[in-house]
């Protein structure tokens, strides 16, 4: 006669710490909701300053003085008239373009020279070097202040590069004060980039007989454009929106970028804050107008590696 083991028990499988199991799944999706409530937040309050400003923009000052800001109504196109021939935009413009683009044209370029050597060549300083870089982000603009004030007022200029004789009132003063403190930052970020790429291209480029410049222009710079692309959206930014050293080491009028010509749109005695809105939100167009369209090549560049491996 023979007998038959009863079924030994199902035992339910525990979820795994890593959320797989069904407790795990409705874990995640909490968490999910969370983090997608905390972002809508953090998203509300960075966008309220420029969506207030863009609101109050479209708005007559009288009408908010008699009915509150927070009122609705009195619309009007002419705070951006305003802005625009009070601002003497058109010209402040212009200079903003003189100092950006140069700027951010020698800071990426001087930057990728210094990256490349230090990714591509192992020597006894080399960690010095990329030290000495980011030094000068570490030290505060301000502790600067007087020694590159008396020093730009020393070097002396031809007058087709600069009308005073100095570095001073000169967009020259703002392109190398711009370069020196972003040069750093951008070396960092393309060594390490370029630290990532195989070894073997440069091996089969010095087989083929390439130079050390042809491995730089030709086989290297193609392949971290995704990097420069987003250190160029970054570096327009901050550039294009410096202020600090634009009223150092300018005096004349003329010679303002368009973030220190908001100072035009103020009173003597008061400011029509919504006359300001309508210059700050004219300042802050071409920033945006850069960022979306390099708006993939800048994601693209910050998510550089995070699938490797």
């Amino acid at each position: 006669m023979t007998t038959t083991a009863p079924p030994a028990p199902v035992r339910s499988r525990p979820s795994s710490p890593g959320g797989r199991g069904p407790s795990g799944g409705v874990l995640n999706k909490r968490r999910g909701k969370v983090a997608t409530v905390i972002m809508l937040v953090l998203a509300i309050a960075w966008l309220f300053p420029l969506l207030w400003a863009l609101y109050n923009s479209f708005r007559d000052y009288s009408y908010t003085q008699t009915n509150g800001y927070l009122s609705f109504g009195g619309w009007t196109l002419a705070n951006y008239e305003n802005a625009w021939s009070r601002g003497n935009f058109g010209l402040h413009f212009k200079n903003s373009l003189l100092i950006t683009v140069p700027a951010v044209a020698l800071t990426l370029f001087l930057s990728s020279l210094v990256a490349f050597v230090l990714a591509r060549f192992s020597y006894r300083f080399n960690l010095t070097l990329l030290g000495i870089f980011l030094a000068a982000n570490l030290l505060p603009p301000q502790a600067l202040l007087i020694p590159v004030f008396r020093m730009f007022r020393e070097i002396p200029l031809p007058e087709f590069m600069s009308s005073s004789g100095t570095m001073l009132n000169s967009f020259w003063a703002l392109i190398l004060v711009n370069t020196a403190f972003q040069l750093g930052f951008c070396t960092f970020v393309l060594s390490n980039y370029m630290k990532t790429l195989p070894h073997e291209i440069y091996e089969s480029a010095e087989l083929d007989g390439a130079s050390v410049w042809r491995q730089y222009w030709q086989l290297t710079m193609p392949l971290v454009r995704p990097a420069l692309a987003a250190l160029a959206t970054l570096q327009v930014t901050w550039i294009y929106n410096e202020f600090f050293w634009a009223t150092v080491l300018i005096s004349r009028g003329d010679k303002y970028p368009v973030t220190s010509a908001l100072n035009n749109l103020r009173g003597q005695f008061f400011s029509d804050t919504n006359l300001v809105a309508a210059g700050s939100i004219l300042v802050a167009l071409p920033v945006l107008v850069v960022f979306f369209v390099l708006q993939k090549q800048f994601v693209s560049g910050l998510t550089l590696g995070s699938t490797k491996g």
